[in-house]
Parts: C-alpha cells; sequence; structure tokens
C-alpha cells in the first residue's frame, strides 16, 4: 500500500510529547484562509520552481512536491531515530494536509508503528466520516483536535467547510474519552475575540473527556513566500505575526477553566 507523503520532520517537539517525528500526509478538504501548510492541500504530486543563491547568483531549478512512499518505506524512516523517541518518550505524529484524507494508508501506518512500540499522535482538523475515526481510534495514543472557529458560518468562510461533522467527531472522541489535546489556532481578525473563547470553553464544559491540554497556536506569517511559490491567493498576506505575549489572557482563561494550557505547539 502507498500514500502520498509530503514531509518527514525529525525531532519534532511541538507535534505531541517527546521528541517525535512529524509525517506530512498530502491533501486537504479544507482551505484554511491561515494554513501555514498551502503545499500540502492538493491531494496531487506538484511541481513548483525552487530558487537557489549561490555566491550572489541565483539558479532556479523544478522542485517536486509530493512523493508517493509505501507503509515499508515510511516506517524505515521513522524508525531512525526509534532510540530518541524512546528516551524522550516521544513517537510519532501523522500531519498534513488532513491525514484523515488518506485512512487506509493511515492507518496502516498507526498498526506498524504499534508494533513497534511507539506512540502514535494524529493531528486533524476532524473534518471526516466518523467511521474513519473510529477505524484508527483503537492505534491513537493521542489525537491532537483542532478547535478553529465555533461559530459554522464564519468557519465555512474562512475554511470553506461547515463545523457540524468536525464538532460531532469531537463528542465522539470527547464521550468515548479517546486522550486528545484540543488546538486553538489563534488568527487576529477571525478568531482571537472573546466570544470565540467563551463559545469554545462552553462546549468544552458541556462534552467533559480526556483532554490532556489546550495548545493555543498564535498565527505567524512565515508561508507567504510558500503561497508565491505556489501560485496560491494569500487573502491575509498583509497580516501581522502574532506575539505569544498577546494570549496571556486568553492562556489564563482556559487554565482558570481546569485546562493545562500552552501556548505554541
Amino acid at each position: 500500500m502507498q500514500g502520498l507523503v509530503f514531509d518527514i520532520k525529525r525531532f519534532a517537539v511541538h507535534d505531541g510529547p517527546g521528541i517525535r517525528t512529524t509525517l506530512f500526509l498530502k491533501g486537504c478538504p479544507l482551505n484554511c484562509a491561515w494554513c501555514h501548510n498551502p503545499e500540502g492541500t492538493s491531494p496531487e504530486p506538484q511541481t513548483v520552481t525552487k530558487s537557489i543563491s549561490v555566491d550572489g547568483q541565483v539558479f532556479q531549478e523544478e522542485e517536486k512536491v509530493g512523493l508517493n512512499m509505501s507503509v515499508e518505506q515510511v516506517m524505515q524512516e521513522l524508525l531512525k531515530e526509534k532510540v530518541f523517541m524512546d528516551c524522550s518518550e516521544g513517537g510519532v505524529t501523522f500531519s498534513g494536509g488532513e491525514p484523515l484524507m488518506q485512512p487506509a494508508f493511515l492507518k496502516s501506518l498507526l498498526v506498524a508503528c504499534k508494533k513497534e512500540g511507539l506512540h502514535t499522535a494524529v493531528d486533524t482538523s476532524g473534518y471526516a466520516k466518523l467511521s474513519i475515526i473510529q477505524d484508527i481510534a483503537p492505534y491513537t495514543d493521542l489525537f491532537l483536535y483542532d478547535l478553529k472557529l465555533m461559530d459554522d458560518q464564519a468557519h465555512h468562510h474562512f475554511t470553506t467547510v461547515s463545523n457540524k461533522l468536525i464538532l460531532d467527531n469531537l463528542i465522539y472522541l470527547l464521550e468515548n474519552r479517546h486522550p486528545l489535546r484540543i488546538r486553538i489556532p489563534v488568527i487576529p481578525e477571525i478568531n482571537f475575540n472573546q466570544e470565540n473563547t467563551n463559545e469554545c470553553l462552553r462546549f468544552l464544559a458541556a462534552h467533559p473527556g480526556n483532554i490532556q491540554g489546550v495548545d493555543l497556536l498564535p498565527y505567524h506569517n512565515m508561508a507567504n513566500h510558500k503561497y508565491l511559490r505556489f501560485k496560491k491567493e494569500n487573502s491575509l498576506s498583509s497580516l501581522q505575526s502574532l506575539p505569544k505575549s498577546s494570549l496571556m489572557a486568553m492562556k489564563e482563561q482556559f487554565e482558570q477553566a481546569g485546562y493545562e494550557t500552552k501556548i505554541g505547539g
């Protein structure tokens, strides 16, 4: 079995506990205005022009983004850092894009990781059929679950999809007490407001579960160059990065509600 991979990040420390290797699967059903991995949205391999500067001269070459890999090939890469994962109580995180867009490949990788004794995490928007989440849950030690916007109309406007399926799937995971961390991308002028924070807190209070913490992810504009390379429109190109210090009051609110809260992943 093969799947489409667009990046492997080694020694990751913001994608779950310990030292991890994060595998990025290509393809996403959402089109978030603030996406920092626009190269991961298309479910097909892409070829883009890459500029390289050497001694003041600029050279251009074509770069292929998206590689079809077998489960065996991926596992060979993941196991290279197993000693560091074991020593730090880390593991493997599957991200994207949206990893649930390649459900059979993802499940095969999760099963293979569990056979090797690796801790597994799935970083997801939650936008998938419930049956897919139910299928991978037994092999997923931790869900990193995005909670982007609580207002459905605003969610659709800024991500192109409704949040109903996302919230329904989150309720399922909470009610079944699957370990998870809530991840909130905090975007100025979009969801960085008291109303959205209050709605998040009300939702989580109404559906208690095995929430191991909340990660507030401040917006950054470091992906602007990616939009240019992939010839994608960036509607937030003029938006400035959000300093972590501006999220302290929001962090305190979640802590007062009883959640271990971090700024950043």
